[in-house]
């Protein structure tokens, strides 16, 4: 059952949205090799401000993916695309719907 998560909310520098994008995007795929993140969202939440969410089965799950590819890859980019670090917060879930077909 999921029950933890982590939100990070990004700020980009002026004139690197598109990079910022584009990062987010690329991101997808290393979600997808990382077994114990089941849930994994990119969003542009403002024209400047964007955010992931993911979420996770157990603590293990969650601690292995702040230490995986995805989140050494966003800290070596920090510098060059943020404005400020990156926000990332855990989260504790306490209800979910998944309707979406399977892929």
């Amino acid at each position: 059952m999921i029950k933890y998560a982590l939100f990070a909310r990004l700020e980009a520098k002026p004139g690197k949205e598109a990079e910022v994008q584009q990062f987010l995007e690329a991101g997808l795929a290393m979600a997808r090799d990382e077994k114990t993140t089941p849930i994994w969202f990119a969003l542009r939440l403002s024209p400047t401000t964007f955010g992931v969410f993911d979420a996770f089965e157990d603590e293990a799950g969650r601690q292995a993916h702040l230490n995986g590819q995805i989140a050494q890859a966003l800290m070596a980019k920090a510098p060059d695309l943020f404005a400020k670090p990156p926000s990332i917060e855990p989260i504790e879930v306490l209800g979910l719907k998944n309707a979406a077909p399977a892929s």
